[in-house]
């Protein structure tokens, strides 16, 4: 694959941003067409789909800030001359190629290009039907972009397969595939792994879970609950489960207030047995399999626990291995928790909303991995690269 030069990509990208403001009012035009045919009740689905003034801003600024970030490609990791004298360099290099699927979310369509491009890799872009119209011309952007500054389009393609071609596609590519990124239910991931011929970095499910432990800061407590339910249900982020420690002071009392404040805020709140004795307004849990679920809905589970050792327990088991937060005071405890929870961000006394490659300081973001190869959490600029040894010698043979 040919490598460019960070000037040329950052030349791109200064196009880039500039065109997404020019585009502005078309841009918005065309995700309103997607808008005036999709269901506005599937609020999580439909959120996502949304492209205002906001979003376009949104789009600006991540080109903007990877086109500001260090090149990813060509550093060097590791390197020592050995006694023979090779010289060994483990250095970053590309992909290749990447192909990202995806729903609903336009800016997607630019956030997983930029990150792409600018670590010098092409991407496929397949997005979902619901807005074909928003991925279509805002891969005209792209294409104005490339072409202002003498690169092909190939770079940044958008795939507009219906499902069966799309899953032919990946039985059997019709071009080399060096990565698959599915963000998209269970089912589409568990095809995805099945068919592909190449690594596949799973973004799953979120399935958060938050933690209140007997040393908690009570009014912390609501305000972050709060802020990870009910600032954006559709996130992968956002908070599906509550687990209060039977040994919190007054904990009966606090479970009445914190499911009352849920309540006020526009969120059902489901409870285990325990908490249904408790508050007779929470509905019983139907079912083993709502511990598993992530909502994307104003729905929320309040449960007990004996514990932190069972808490653990309890989350590995059930969440989705995403975002994960303990309510305490205590740090030693905290440590413990964070150390022992499997997901791919441990949180004390804060919301899960700050699993995002924005909010963490990577800049725009391919995915949140659940994965645990090659990298978990925010996929950022950084970890869109691989790795390749150079070894330079002078002729010499292993004997």
């Amino acid at each position: 694959m040919q490598l460019l030069h960070t000037e040329l990509k950052n030349d791109v990208l200064d196009s880039m941003a500039r065109i997404l403001d020019e585009m502005r009012d078309e841009i918005i035009a065309e995700n309103k067409k997607d808008l005036d045919a999709f269901d506005p009740n599937d609020r999580a689905m439909y959120d996502r789909l949304v492209v205002n003034d906001a979003k376009v801003d949104g789009m600006i600024s991540a080109v903007k800030q990877v086109r500001n970030m260090p090149d990813p490609v060509g550093k060097i990791k590791a390197e020592r001359t050995l006694e023979n004298g090779l010289k060994i360099q483990n250095k970053t290099a590309p992909f290749g190629t990447i192909l990202i699927i995806y729903e609903s979310r336009p800016d997607v369509t630019i956030e997983a290009a930029v990150l792409a491009f600018k670590a010098n890799s092409k991407i496929l872009l397949k997005g979902g039907k619901e807005a074909k119209n928003s991925n279509v011309i805002l891969e005209k952007a792209w294409h104005k972009a490339l072409e202002e500054n003498g690169l092909d389009k190939e770079w940044i393609r958008l795939m507009t397969l219906p499902r069966e071609e799309t899953q032919a596609f990946l039985k059997n590519p019709s071009e080399p595939l060096d990565l698959i990124v599915p963000r998209g239910g269970e089912r589409l991931i568990a095809f995805v792994k099945e068919h592909a011929q190449c690594p596949v970095l799973v973004s799953g499910r979120g399935n958060n879970f938050l933690y209140i432990d007997n040393e908690a800061d009570w009014n912390s407590t609501l305000s972050v609950v709060r802020n990870a339910k009910t600032d954006k249900i559709s996130a992968c982020n956002a908070l599906d489960k509550i687990l209060v420690d039977k040994s919190l002071e007054n904990y009966q009392e606090r479970i009445l207030e914190l499911n009352a404040m849920l309540r006020d805020a526009g969120v059902e709140v489901l409870g285990d047995e325990e908490v249904v004795q408790i508050d007779e307004k929470a509905a019983s849990v139907p079912s083993e399999d709502t511990w598993y679920e992530e909502f994307l809905a104003m729905k929320c589970v309040v449960g007990t626990i004996d514990g932190t050792d069972k808490a653990i327990d309890f989350i590995n088991q059930y969440s989705g291995g995403h975002s994960t937060t303990i309510m305490t005071e205590n740090n030693e405890r905290a440590l413990k928790f964070m150390e022992q929870v499997d997901s791919g961000a441990v949180y004390q006394n804060a919301s899960t909303r700050f699993t995002d490659g924005g909010a963490m300081g990577v800049g725009a973001e391919l995915a949140i991995s659940t994965d645990k190869l090659h990298h978990r959490g925010p996929l950022g600029l950084e970890q869109l690269v691989t790795n390749k040894y150079f070894v330079f010698g002078s002729g010499q043979i292993r004997e």
